[in-house]
């Protein structure tokens, strides 16, 4: 009636004399209503997100201001234990394979790790940086990504040659499109002595029987 009314330009009580002996299209009905429905559904969860959303951001922020500053220590057990679930590691049928190699996708992660060696004194020359990504993506993109690049202190024409990992059609993956930027793979050369340290300091955590916490 509302839209017979507004393109005939007659008040809502004409169009309805001049239509109530039609019958409607029951599909039609059907659709309206469910549209109505979902735009009432849609309302009632808008308000919910926002009120999530701002609890979210408002607790990341005081979490974030907990923190405040990270004391060298606090960095160094930090960095050893992100290394020790994301880095590589020496396994039983090559135990002395102890390089250091750290590869994640998350640039927070990956920064903490550049702080981590900062603290404990690794030379930017000693670093090595490259880019693991699907064949499906952008490699030229990701390597010149702001943060892969500006952020690690290394312009894109030093990155090493990129990774390419082969896609499997069998495999239903979702970091696609264009904000996949693949992993970052960052290498110490020379790190068998750091990678030690890093055992050592994953060992002083976990050994403790019972924990002494400070």
């Amino acid at each position: 009636m509302n839209e017979i009314a507004a393109r005939l330009g007659v008040a809502k009580s004409t169009a309805y004399l001049w239509t109530r002996h039609l019958p409607l299209d029951p599909a039609l009905v059907r659709r309206r209503r469910e549209i109505a429905q979902q735009a009432r559904s849609d309302a009632q969860w808008a308000a919910r997100r926002a009120a999530r959303d701002a609890a979210r951001a408002e607790e990341t922020a005081a979490a974030a201001g907990w923190v405040r500053r990270l004391s060298r220590r606090e960095l160094l057990l930090i960095g050893a234990a992100i290394y020790w679930c994301e880095g590589g590691k020496a396994k039983p049928w090559r135990p002395n394979d102890c390089r250091i190699k750290f590869v994640n996708s998350d640039p927070m992660l990956v920064g903490l790790f550049l702080r981590f060696l900062d603290a404990v004194e690794v030379s930017p020359e000693d670093r090595r940086f490259r880019v693991s990504i699907h064949e499906t993506a952008d490699d030229g993109a990701a390597v010149r990504w702001w943060w892969w690049a500006d952020r690690v202190g290394v312009p894109a024409d030093r990155f090493q040659r990129t990774t390419i990992k082969r896609h499997r059609p069998a495999t239903t993956r979702k970091n696609v499109g264009a904000d996949y930027r693949g992993c970052l793979v960052v290498h110490v050369v020379g790190g068998s002595r750091l990678y030690w340290r890093i055992e050592g300091i994953m060992k002083g955590m976990s050994g403790e029987d019972p924990p002494r916490d400070r």
